[in-house]
């Protein structure tokens, strides 16, 4: 058995880890931990989870949770993990880190959008981005994975089959994201309150988000050349879920077939459906899948190209969970359901 750790483990994307960790065949938890529920039950903070997982929830020690577990899941804000993780530690447990610490690879890119310092500049070098389904092989091995952010893996995944095959120009790609108010986290914020969300959508972070380098980053890497593109976040009013927009210009002579088969770089991946259908957020809810669908458009020459995700699960939990079943040699699809939760 795998034994697992999880700092940070109330927070929506840890809750959703210990609810999918708890029903992993492989896995025991073995440590929970959360500054602002300290000695409570977890299913006292979650009581679905009653019968469940009724852990007694501890403070926030990482040298303690490595030295209890093979893995640690860190599930923390911004700045945190890059001072508490160390080459020592990474000795003993494998992490994989849900926060945005160990994403970037240059650590002046990473100090100037997130507006705080960077730690461990040396582990930007070792730790590996956790995208599985494009970084799988790198993934083997590795004691440190940076799990990616909920919007990139969406907006990544929908377009990087475009850029690799060099089909659209990486000039002018737009993308346009939409999210659940789950991925603002479980913190009490003006911005997040029902009455504040509800019967309205707002665009939010124009040219300022976070996700923006994480994208460029990566996609830059598929094309071979430095991508600078437009991204833009909006709030709707339901709990989970993101869905992509992206645009391009395509390259001359690109046809529908080689559309095709530049998707087909998915087609043995467990967790990805291209459909013909538009994605739709409930169709993925609870699940660790990405919807993609797209569309060519001959009359301005452009493709958009749509994505769809549960952003706790595919965008957070669920992929820190797949990238534990690549490190420790399991099958990807062990403990991650297939299907959505419910067809409403």
């Amino acid at each position: 058995m795998i034994k697992a750790a999880i700092l940070g483990a109330t927070g929506y994307a840890g809750a959703e880890l210990v609810s999918i960790l708890s029903g992993h065949p492989e896995t025991e938890l073995v440590y929970l931990a959360s500054h602002s529920y300290a000695g409570k039950r977890f299913s006292d903070i979650y009581p679905g989870m009653r019968g469940v997982c009724d852990d007694i929830l501890r403070e926030d020690d990482i040298k303690k949770a490595a030295e209890e577990a093979d893995v640690v899941f860190l599930s923390l804000p911004a700045g945190l993990a890059s001072a508490m993780v160390t080459d020592e530690l990474l000795s003993h447990a494998a992490v994989i880190d849900l926060g945005a610490d160990f994403r970037l690879h240059d650590k002046d890119v990473y100090e100037s959008w997130y507006k705080t310092e960077h730690h461990s500049p040396s582990l930007l070098q070792t730790a590996v981005y956790g995208l599985p389904e494009i970084h799988r092989n790198t993934i083997k091995g590795k004691r440190l994975v940076a799990n990616p952010g909920c919007y990139t893996t969406c907006s990544i995944m929908t377009l990087y089959p475009l850029v690799k095959a060099s089909l659209i120009e990486t000039d002018g790609i737009i993308i346009d994201a939409k999210s659940g108010t789950s991925g603002a986290g479980r913190g009490e914020k003006l911005g997040s309150l029902f009455c504040e969300v509800n019967e309205s959508i707002k665009a939010y972070g124009v040219t300022t988000h976070r996700h923006t380098p994480e994208i460029e980053q990566e996609l830059s890497e598929a094309a071979g050349r430095s991508i600078v593109l437009q991204f833009t976040p909006h709030l709707v009013p339901m709990n989970r879920g993101i869905l992509s927009v992206c645009y391009a210009r395509l390259k001359a002579g690109v046809t529908e077939e080689s559309i095709k088969e530049a998707y087909s770089i998915y087609k043995d991946e467990p967790f990805v459906r291209i459909i013909d259908t538009l994605p739709e957020t409930r169709y993925v809810k609870g699940t660790n899948l990405v919807d993609i669908s797209w569309r060519m458009d001959k009359r301005t020459g452009n493709i958009i190209a749509m994505g769809a995700i549960d952003n706790l699960v595919k965008g957070a939990a669920g992929q820190a969970v797949q990238n534990m079943n690549i490190l420790f040699g399991l099958d990807e699809k062990t403990g991650l359901s297939r299907g959505a939760h419910s067809p409403l």
